[in-house]
């Protein structure tokens, strides 16, 4: 017995004292997922790839908004969210507490106005991230293409159908339908491989 009491003497404490005293976490611990509502843009690329739904995102056409919402009863924090945020709204915290009394007070949201088509009116998305993306492409000032992209962002993606269709349809009237043969860099297919016998 005595020598029992001396090897635990020995190796002293072989629990943590948590939750009386706080608990060392490692360095790149996963926690609760801190939402930065300021720099989110509303793009959905976090809700996309959330492999719970945890993250949400809900259209109101009536009213003009997109909701962003997270539940944190469902989230796994596997830091998908993290990784395709392209503002870094949204980061996986230290915190992993998060014990409450009621289930609603484990969801977040954050509503953004969305904006409307220039050419129809319809809205199409959200405004923060629509100017986000004409920022982007105006840092190219000499590229015309970019130029034209960045005006493009006022319309919704019907009316970019639309006007692209009518631009086809008159380079065909100029063209009188001829369009120029299609080059390829691919190899010939062998009659073998292509199904020809």
């Amino acid at each position: 017995m005595f020598k029992t009491i001396k090897e635990i003497l020995r190796t002293g404490d072989a629990t943590v004292k948590y939750p009386f005293a706080p608990l060392e976490r490692p360095e790149h611990a996963r926690g609760k997922p801190e939402h930065d509502a300021v720099a989110c843009i509303g793009c959905s690329a976090c809700a996309a790839v959330c492999p719970p739904n945890a993250i949400q995102m809900v259209t109101d056409v009536q009213e003009g908004t997109i909701t962003w919402s997270i539940n944190y009863g469902r989230c796994i924090f596997c830091g998908r969210c993290e990784e395709v945020c392209p503002t870094s709204a949204i980061g996986l915290s230290a915190e992993f507490e998060l014990a409450v009394m009621s289930k609603d007070d484990l969801e977040e949201t954050c509503t953004y106005r969305l904006r409307a088509c220039a050419e129809c009116g319809e809205y199409y998305a959200a405004a923060k991230e629509v100017d986000y993306a004409t920022r982007l492409l105006t840092q190219f000032q000499d590229d015309e293409e970019a130029a034209r992209a960045a005006a493009l962002t006022r319309v919704c993606p019907a009316c970019k159908q639309k006007a692209d269709a009518y631009r086809a349809k008159a380079r065909d009237e100029l063209t009188g339908g001829e369009r120029p043969p299609m080059t390829t860099n691919a190899a010939p297919v062998p009659a073998t491989m292509g199904g020809a016998q």
